[in-house]
Formats: C-alpha cells, sequence, structure tokens
C-alpha cells in the first residue's frame, strides 16, 4: 500500500469497499502527541483480545504485535510504514513500540468502532471459542 498518499491510494479504497471498512481514524503514539502515554503503552502491551478484527495500517514509523499461536506460543510481526495487519476476533495479543518508539496507524472498522479489549483470560467470550475453533480446523 501506498501509505504516503493513503487518503487517494485505489488500493486502499479497493480493501475497504471490499471489507467494508466503514470507519476509520489516524493514531499517533509518541510521547508527544498522545494523550497519557505511559498508561496507553502499557494497556496496548497487555495480553487481550478483541470481540472484533482489528485492522491497523501502518503510515509511518514502526513496531510490533505479538500474537498467540495454536500452541499458545508468542509469534511477534514486525509493522513498518505501508503494512496493514487484521488481527481476527478473538486471538490474543499485544502491540509495542520498537526502539524509535512512534508510530502513525490508522484504524479501520467495519461499523461503529469498538474499543474494548478483554485482558486475558478471556476464554469464554464467543469470539474466543470460534476462533480456537478455526484454530482446532486448521
Amino acid at each position: 500500500l501506498d501509505a504516503d498518499n493513503y487518503e487517494t491510494d485505489p488500493c486502499l479504497k479497493e480493501i475497504r469497499r471490499a471489507e467494508n471498512y466503514s470507519w476509520m481514524d489516524i493514531v499517533t503514539i509518541h510521547k508527544d502527541k498522545l494523550p497519557n502515554y505511559e498508561e496507553k503503552i502499557k494497556t496496548f502491551y497487555e495480553e487481550h483480545l478483541h470481540l472484533d478484527d482489528e485492522i491497523r495500517y501502518i503510515l509511518d514509523g514502526s513496531g510490533y504485535f505479538d500474537v498467540r499461536d495454536k500452541d499458545d506460543k508468542w509469534i511477534r510481526i514486525s509493522m513498518e510504514k505501508g503494512d496493514m495487519i487484521t488481527l481476527p476476533a478473538g486471538i490474543y495479543h499485544r502491540f509495542t513500540l520498537d526502539e524509535n518508539n512512534y508510530v502513525k496507524a490508522m484504524r479501520l472498522f467495519v461499523g461503529e468502532p469498538v474499543w474494548t479489549a478483554y485482558n486475558r483470560p478471556a476464554d469464554d467470550f464467543p469470539a474466543r471459542k470460534q476462533y480456537m475453533k478455526f484454530l482446532a480446523e486448521e
């Protein structure tokens, strides 16, 4: 994706149309840009899940998403400018910045955004059970 021209990027427009990502905003994670920076960074790094998919498109900077594999081991995914990731509902994950301590990301949602994170353990949610069923089928 063309992060320098995200406002007019036809590929991003097509992804948003095809996946029905009707809502978006942009967040900058940096000590000078994000209110309650230290608290937010700690919250992002707490292992959690969401009941909806989490879609992030990195417009600038870099960081890491850590996700759990089917054996409950961590997988670190390096994200940088131009990368997009979709974390499925029910997957345990966390986010952290790298040594640059800066990322600017687009957050995309189907419908109205839901920001609720459920810290581990959260295994009784239907989204978690559905995700675990998906893993078992693989």
